[in-house]
Protein backbone atom coordinates (compact mmCIF):
# COMPACT_ATOMS: atom_id res chain seq x y z
CA UNK A 1 0.00 0.00 0.00
CA UNK A 2 1.31 3.82 -0.04
CA UNK A 3 1.48 6.22 2.05
CA UNK A 4 -2.26 6.67 3.82
CA UNK A 5 -3.61 9.98 4.38
CA UNK A 6 -4.04 10.41 8.24
CA UNK A 7 -6.80 12.74 8.00
CA UNK A 8 -9.28 10.57 5.64
CA UNK A 9 -10.61 8.81 8.51
CA UNK A 10 -10.12 7.73 12.23
CA UNK A 11 -7.46 5.49 13.45
CA UNK A 12 -9.07 2.70 15.90
CA UNK A 13 -6.53 2.58 18.58
CA UNK A 14 -7.28 -0.53 21.11
CA UNK A 15 -5.30 0.07 24.50
CA UNK A 16 -4.94 -2.89 26.45
CA UNK A 17 -4.52 -2.60 30.39
CA UNK A 18 -4.41 -4.83 33.32
CA UNK A 19 -2.35 -5.84 36.58
CA UNK A 20 -1.21 -2.34 37.12
CA UNK A 21 -3.09 0.97 38.36
CA UNK A 22 -2.56 3.83 36.41
CA UNK A 23 -3.95 7.43 36.78
CA UNK A 24 -7.49 7.21 34.19
CA UNK A 25 -7.94 10.89 33.14
CA UNK A 26 -4.78 12.40 32.55
CA UNK A 27 -4.29 8.88 30.36
CA UNK A 28 -7.24 9.17 28.31
CA UNK A 29 -6.63 12.88 27.76
CA UNK A 30 -3.71 12.00 26.30
CA UNK A 31 -4.98 9.98 23.81
CA UNK A 32 -7.82 12.76 23.28
CA UNK A 33 -4.73 15.09 22.49
CA UNK A 34 -3.91 13.25 19.09
CA UNK A 35 -5.88 14.06 16.02
CA UNK A 36 -7.61 11.53 14.08
CA UNK A 37 -7.63 8.85 16.38
CA UNK A 38 -10.48 6.61 18.23
CA UNK A 39 -9.37 5.13 21.44
CA UNK A 40 -10.81 1.55 22.93
CA UNK A 41 -9.21 1.31 26.76
CA UNK A 42 -10.11 -2.21 27.60
CA UNK A 43 -8.71 -5.00 29.45
CA UNK A 44 -6.38 -7.89 28.58
CA UNK A 45 -9.57 -10.61 29.15
CA UNK A 46 -12.08 -8.50 27.38
CA UNK A 47 -9.52 -8.01 24.68
CA UNK A 48 -9.00 -11.78 24.10
CA UNK A 49 -12.64 -12.65 25.00
CA UNK A 50 -13.40 -11.19 21.47
CA UNK A 51 -13.64 -12.67 17.94
CA UNK A 52 -10.57 -12.97 16.06
CA UNK A 53 -12.12 -10.57 13.53
CA UNK A 54 -13.14 -8.02 16.33
CA UNK A 55 -9.43 -7.91 17.59
CA UNK A 56 -7.93 -7.23 14.05
CA UNK A 57 -10.55 -4.40 13.40
CA UNK A 58 -8.34 -1.85 15.09
CA UNK A 59 -5.55 -0.58 13.34
CA UNK A 60 -3.51 -0.53 16.30
CA UNK A 61 -3.30 -2.51 19.17
CA UNK A 62 -1.16 -0.70 22.52
CA UNK A 63 -0.61 -2.91 25.23
CA UNK A 64 -0.01 -1.08 28.58
CA UNK A 65 -0.66 -4.28 30.56
CA UNK A 66 1.48 -5.99 33.52
CA UNK A 67 0.73 -9.35 33.51
CA UNK A 68 3.46 -11.72 35.05
CA UNK A 69 1.96 -14.80 34.03
CA UNK A 70 1.89 -16.51 29.96
CA UNK A 71 -2.15 -15.62 29.33
CA UNK A 72 -4.54 -18.34 29.57
CA UNK A 73 -5.67 -16.32 26.44
CA UNK A 74 -2.51 -16.94 24.57
CA UNK A 75 -4.56 -18.95 22.31
CA UNK A 76 -5.78 -15.26 20.90
CA UNK A 77 -2.68 -13.40 21.41
CA UNK A 78 -0.89 -16.21 19.21
CA UNK A 79 -2.76 -13.93 16.45
CA UNK A 80 -0.75 -11.36 16.78
CA UNK A 81 1.41 -10.47 14.01
CA UNK A 82 -1.36 -12.57 11.77
CA UNK A 83 -1.82 -9.26 9.77
CA UNK A 84 -0.15 -6.09 9.72
CA UNK A 85 -2.04 -4.34 12.29
CA UNK A 86 0.34 -1.78 14.06
CA UNK A 87 1.52 -3.09 17.84
CA UNK A 88 2.43 -0.66 20.34
CA UNK A 89 4.33 -1.69 23.35
CA UNK A 90 3.93 1.12 26.06
CA UNK A 91 5.99 1.61 29.45
CA UNK A 92 5.10 -1.66 31.74
CA UNK A 93 3.64 -3.69 29.07
CA UNK A 94 7.36 -4.77 27.73
CA UNK A 95 7.86 -6.24 31.15
CA UNK A 96 4.59 -8.27 30.39
CA UNK A 97 4.65 -12.16 30.47
CA UNK A 98 8.34 -12.60 31.31
CA UNK A 99 8.76 -16.21 30.57
CA UNK A 100 6.87 -15.79 27.20
CA UNK A 101 8.53 -16.69 24.15
CA UNK A 102 5.91 -14.58 21.91
CA UNK A 103 6.50 -11.65 23.91
CA UNK A 104 10.48 -11.75 23.96
CA UNK A 105 10.10 -11.91 20.27
CA UNK A 106 7.48 -8.98 19.99
CA UNK A 107 9.53 -6.80 22.06
CA UNK A 108 13.09 -7.75 20.94
CA UNK A 109 14.41 -8.09 24.74
CA UNK A 110 14.64 -12.10 25.67
CA UNK A 111 15.58 -11.66 29.18
CA UNK A 112 12.86 -9.11 30.56
CA UNK A 113 13.92 -9.17 34.65
CA UNK A 114 14.36 -5.97 35.47
CA UNK A 115 14.39 -3.44 38.64
CA UNK A 116 12.51 -0.02 38.19
CA UNK A 117 13.41 3.70 40.31
CA UNK A 118 10.52 6.20 40.68
CA UNK A 119 11.12 10.37 39.54
CA UNK A 120 14.11 9.95 37.71
CA UNK A 121 15.23 12.58 35.49
CA UNK A 122 16.30 11.40 32.41
CA UNK A 123 18.20 12.57 29.53
CA UNK A 124 17.14 11.17 26.43
CA UNK A 125 18.89 11.32 23.36
CA UNK A 126 17.59 11.10 19.69
CA UNK A 127 19.50 8.57 17.50
CA UNK A 128 17.38 8.03 14.18
CA UNK A 129 16.83 11.67 13.28
CA UNK A 130 15.10 10.86 10.28
CA UNK A 131 12.32 8.01 11.23
CA UNK A 132 8.73 9.30 11.36
CA UNK A 133 8.04 8.62 14.72
CA UNK A 134 10.83 10.86 16.05
CA UNK A 135 10.44 13.80 13.27
CA UNK A 136 10.83 17.20 14.96
CA UNK A 137 11.64 15.86 18.03
CA UNK A 138 15.26 17.18 19.71
CA UNK A 139 16.92 15.44 22.52
CA UNK A 140 15.01 15.98 25.85
CA UNK A 141 14.37 15.61 29.43
CA UNK A 142 11.68 14.10 31.34
CA UNK A 143 11.48 12.89 34.87
CA UNK A 144 9.37 9.23 34.74
CA UNK A 145 9.72 5.76 36.04
CA UNK A 146 12.84 3.69 34.60
CA UNK A 147 13.87 0.17 34.42
CA UNK A 148 17.06 -1.42 34.15
CA UNK A 149 16.69 -4.08 31.95
CA UNK A 150 18.54 -5.65 28.90
CA UNK A 151 17.99 -3.45 26.16
CA UNK A 152 16.32 -3.86 22.60
CA UNK A 153 18.46 -6.52 20.82
CA UNK A 154 19.70 -7.21 17.34
CA UNK A 155 16.92 -7.00 14.44
CA UNK A 156 15.66 -3.85 16.31
CA UNK A 157 15.78 -0.07 14.71
CA UNK A 158 16.71 1.85 17.73
CA UNK A 159 15.46 5.98 18.18
CA UNK A 160 15.83 7.30 21.45
CA UNK A 161 18.74 6.06 24.03
CA UNK A 162 20.08 7.11 27.31
CA UNK A 163 22.78 6.80 29.27
CA UNK A 164 21.41 7.13 32.81
CA UNK A 165 22.46 5.05 35.20
CA UNK A 166 18.89 4.00 36.43
CA UNK A 167 17.77 3.04 33.12
CA UNK A 168 18.36 0.67 30.19
CA UNK A 169 19.81 2.08 27.15
CA UNK A 170 17.44 1.42 24.80
CA UNK A 171 14.35 3.42 25.36
CA UNK A 172 12.23 3.55 21.87
CA UNK A 173 12.92 1.32 18.94
CA UNK A 174 11.05 -0.22 16.27
CA UNK A 175 10.67 -4.03 14.87
CA UNK A 176 8.81 -6.44 12.99
CA UNK A 177 7.05 -9.56 14.62
CA UNK A 178 5.34 -11.52 11.53
CA UNK A 179 3.58 -9.22 9.41
CA UNK A 180 3.53 -6.49 11.35
CA UNK A 181 5.13 -3.85 12.55
CA UNK A 182 6.37 -2.79 16.57
CA UNK A 183 6.91 0.29 18.13
CA UNK A 184 7.97 -0.23 21.86
CA UNK A 185 8.09 2.99 24.24
CA UNK A 186 9.84 2.30 27.39
CA UNK A 187 8.40 5.84 28.60
CA UNK A 188 5.16 6.22 30.09
CA UNK A 189 4.68 6.05 33.61
CA UNK A 190 2.06 8.49 35.55
CA UNK A 191 0.41 12.30 34.81
CA UNK A 192 3.91 14.24 34.67
CA UNK A 193 4.77 11.98 31.55
CA UNK A 194 0.85 11.58 29.62
CA UNK A 195 0.85 15.39 29.91
CA UNK A 196 4.23 16.46 28.26
CA UNK A 197 4.09 17.32 25.44
CA UNK A 198 6.88 15.73 23.88
CA UNK A 199 5.79 11.98 25.12
CA UNK A 200 2.14 13.22 23.34
CA UNK A 201 4.35 13.28 20.17
CA UNK A 202 6.07 10.20 20.32
CA UNK A 203 2.59 8.60 21.41
CA UNK A 204 0.98 10.28 18.12
CA UNK A 205 3.55 10.06 15.97
CA UNK A 206 3.84 6.28 17.17
CA UNK A 207 0.46 5.45 15.98
CA UNK A 208 0.13 7.02 13.00
CA UNK A 209 3.53 5.54 11.92
CA UNK A 210 1.99 2.46 12.74
CA UNK A 211 -1.05 2.86 10.84
CA UNK A 212 0.63 4.14 7.67
CA UNK A 213 2.58 0.76 7.05
CA UNK A 214 -0.31 -1.43 7.41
Amino acid sequence: CGRKDIMSEKIKVAVVVGEHPYQIVPFQKAFESIDNIETYIQSLELFCACSKQERQWYDVVIFYNFHMNTPSEQSALYDLGETNQGIFVLHHGILAFPEWDVWADITGIKNRKFNFFYDQKVSYNIVNRTHPITAGIDDFSMTDETYTMDSASDGSNILITTEHENSMKTIAWTRKYRNANVFCLECGHDHVVYENEIFRKLLAQGIYWLYEKN
